[in-house]
């Protein structure tokens, strides 16, 4: 098929039929026995496969199988394969970006039983207990225990506005990305939780309106306000308390935790020896320590301690993997530049690092004690690649693998025997093939091959990965799209895509297939790069943007730019860029410290100064603005709107609950009294991520005519 001959990919394409999606193998599960496996399809049954054959062995769970529950959808579940039950909720209404309310119901495999978690009452967060017999909710705010015949209320207190008991607050859900703070123990007598008392937290309201998409008819003549607890930068947080349950006696008690309550304690779990693990943050984020505590009276002792100059990233947090008896540990820090796995005593005491070299571990995926062998991913050979690898612990016997080259994803069997492996390039969509341990492929099961042959009738054009040399000593990571029927002797227009937040990547070598798809069969070419400040190279490079948030990242930016124009193939004075949420903020920074270098820019969703903005994200780059207001006003783009360049497109939602819409309304009134045009919109009810409804297209399609206009 000729070029000429090639069908378009469009808007409609990418977000209205969904053409240029990958397949997946949805909801995959590890049985116990790690030789078995389940899988979600279609929303609507729990099927157990076989590892080793790959055989259909079972259907555990179905719709069909439900009787008079009126269930036509399974949302999600956990498996609990010793007590042979199904955990799973329906009817999922989302609260955040991770918090939900639910149906919850479990099935009981053997006797095909199903019981309606307080008769199908939307609720939040149940578990079920290790030995099937009881689960855990949250109410109200308040934590509950039910043993299917009798339900007991452990709290009281749980208050909309000021006490939650078992799930955290907005902060922590947002920037320790995990839904749930409560978790039983291995023996299934207690249930641990955090209270978070957000009293002195400030609030902050939200206007709804009508709208369409859902239309809210309450508000149709006057609006109503959505208050909640969000504490910017430098305000109070949450008081956080630790406590337990003794489901065999009813007994409460609270954990030691210290008498400082300015802290986090951002994860608590279970170690296999019954002890429950806290762990505990200090404000500035640069201090972490982990203890036990004793369930029964509260008594803690620390094991672990670690400090760094500028802080701690929480995803290092659920990389904490006790062998069985408890006695040791693995852990991933960053005490020599780059994030590594070490083996340690149980008392903290270090026994050895694991994996070593100038690459970061990017996923703890499991730990074989009978072969002491580690399993993990890597950003090797490089920071754009992902590779699977396995290890011993005493860092001896490195085998790689996955081997083909791009972004491969392990999903590791219980006993660590088997894995999926979900592999990808800029050029190849997913393919998931299951694999033995030590990186035979035993089967595919899928492999996109439809979708393969369906772009190679369009006009999609493959990410091509660059490395772009800015300096002697700074060369970034990048990739390019160019038209699908790029022509070397003409000139294009360029529209630079970024993110550029802390630890972030935009550059890897997977598949995707965005809007920048439409851009590049329009005529333009795409250009993104991961400056300073991004991850996958080492601490020193991801944070050395550390207390002056935008600096480095909108100087390689604007770097970037003045690189593209001296491209003989590109049309020096026509290139924009666009970003959101992080990548908004650097937009409005990129085109108000910069003359004459973007035409146009769009910018979604920005943060317009980090004092608008939570307290535990912007804390931990930026320190309090109360100690370091320069870091916080000189790179706000409000500081610099009257030396606004170029065409703007500025949009936001305005029930935006992460960051405000308070932002692009002050970078707007900034704008107006600086006597700077730009193109505004808001869009009516809508969150960060603007989407319900046609929004998602119509914001994609808007962006793209404001393009094709201005650029």
């Amino acid at each position: 098929m000729s070029a000429q001959e090639k069908e378009e990919i469009t808007i409609d394409k990418i977000f209205k039929s969904g053409q240029l999606r990958a397949k997946s193998i949805r909801s995959i599960r590890s049985m116990d026995d790690g030789n078995h496996y389940t899988t979600l399809e279609d929303g609507k049954s729990i099927v157990k496969y076989s590892y080793k054959t790959g055989k259909q062995v079972a259907v555990l769970a179905s719709v069909n199988n439900f009787g008079d529950a009126q269930i036509s959808t399974i949302d999600d579940y956990e498996i609990n394969s010793k007590a042979g039950k199904i955990l799973f909720y329906t009817n999922r209404q989302d609260v955040y970006r991770r918090s939900f309310y639910a149906k919850y119901y479990v099935w009981d495999i053997a006797n095909q039983k199903l019981e309606a978690i307080e008769n199908g009452d939307m609720l939040q967060m149940a578990i079920l207990s290790p030995d099937g017999t009881k689960v855990a909710f949250i109410r109200d705010n308040n934590l509950y225990v039910s043993n299917f015949d009798k339900t007991t209320q452990v709290t009281t207190d749980g208050t909309f506005n000021k006490i939650i008991n078992g799930i955290p607050d907005w902060v922590y859900e947002e920037e320790f990305e995990y839904n749930k703070a409560l978790c039983w123990s291995v023996d299934s007598r207690y249930v641990a939780w955090c209270r978070f008392d957000e009293t002195l937290v400030p609030q902050y309201s939200l206007q709804l309106f009508a709208g369409q998409a859902p239309k809210l008819e309450k508000n149709k003549l006057y609006p109503s306000n959505y208050s909640y607890k969000y504490p910017k930068a430098g305000e109070d947080n949450s008081i956080v308390s630790v406590w337990t349950y003794n489901a065999n006696n009813q007994k409460v008690t609270k954990m030691d935790i210290g008498t400082e309550t300015d802290q986090y304690i951002p994860r608590i779990k279970w170690s296999p020896a019954g002890k429950l693990v806290i762990y505990r943050l200090n404000r500035l984020q640069n201090h972490l320590e982990m203890l036990y505590a004793n369930a029964d009276n509260g008594k803690t002792e620390v094991f672990y301690s670690e400090k760094n100059d500028r802080y701690i990233d929480e995803i290092l947090f659920d990389n904490l993997t006790f062998n069985a008896d408890g006695s040791k540990f693995l852990f991933t820090n960053e005490q020599n530049g780059w994030v590594h796995i070490y083996l340690y005593n149980a008392d903290g005491t270090l026994i050895n690092q694991v994996t070593n070299g100038n690459f970061d571990v990017t996923e703890f995926y499991g730990y074989d004690e009978g072969t002491q062998t580690i399993y993990y991913q890597s950003a090797e050979p490089k920071p754009s690649q992902r590779t699977v690898y396995s290890i011993k612990t005493d860092g001896s016997a490195k085998k790689q693998l996955s081997t083909q080259v791009g972004t491969n994803e392990a999903y590791f069997s219980s006993n660590c025997k088997f894995y999926i492996n979900n592999y990808s390039s800029t050029s190849t969509p997913n393919i998931y093939t299951l694999n033995d341990n030590k990186g035979k492929t035993l089967r595919t099961l899928e492999d996109n091959a439809n979708l393969k042959n369906e772009l190679a009738q369009t006009t999609f054009s493959a990410k091509e990965l660059i490395d772009v040399k800015l300096s002697d000593s700074l060369t970034l990571c990048g990739w390019i799209i160019k038209p699908h029927n790029f022509d070397s002797t003409k000139k294009y227009p360029v529209l630079m895509i970024q993110y550029s937040g802390p630890n972030s990547q935009q550059v890897l070598d997977r598949y995707s297939a965005g809007w920048e798809q439409a851009l590049s069969a329009k005529g333009y070419i795409v250009l993104c790069c991961d400056g300073r400040g991004t991850g996958a190279r080492g601490e020193e490079f991801r944070k050395c943007t550390y207390l002056q948030l935008g600096k480095y990242e909108v100087q390689d930016q604007i770097s970037v730019a003045k690189w593209a124009k001296t491209l003989p193939f590109v049309d020096a004075e026509r290139i924009g860029i666009w970003g959101w949420s992080f990548g908004g903020f650097m937009v409005l920074n990129c085109m108000t410290q910069s003359t004459n270098v973007f035409r146009a820019g769009i910018a979604v969703a920005p943060v317009t100064n980090w004092r608008y903005y939570d307290n535990i994200y912007t804390e931990r780059f930026m320190r309090k603005p109360q100690d370091n207001a320069a870091g916080y006003d000189n790179n706000s783009p409000i500081t610099h709107a009257a030396n606004l360049n170029g065409s703007l497109l500025l949009m936001h939602g305005s029930a935006d609950d992460n960051v405000h819409w308070q932002n692009s309304a002050e970078m707007s009134e900034a704008f107006v009294q600086a006597g700077k045009q730009f193109d505004y919109f808001v869009f009516t009810n809508r969150n960060h991520s603007i989407y319900g409804g046609n929004t998602s297209h119509y914001i994609y399609t808007k962006m793209l005519n404001f393009i094709m206009n201005k650029l």
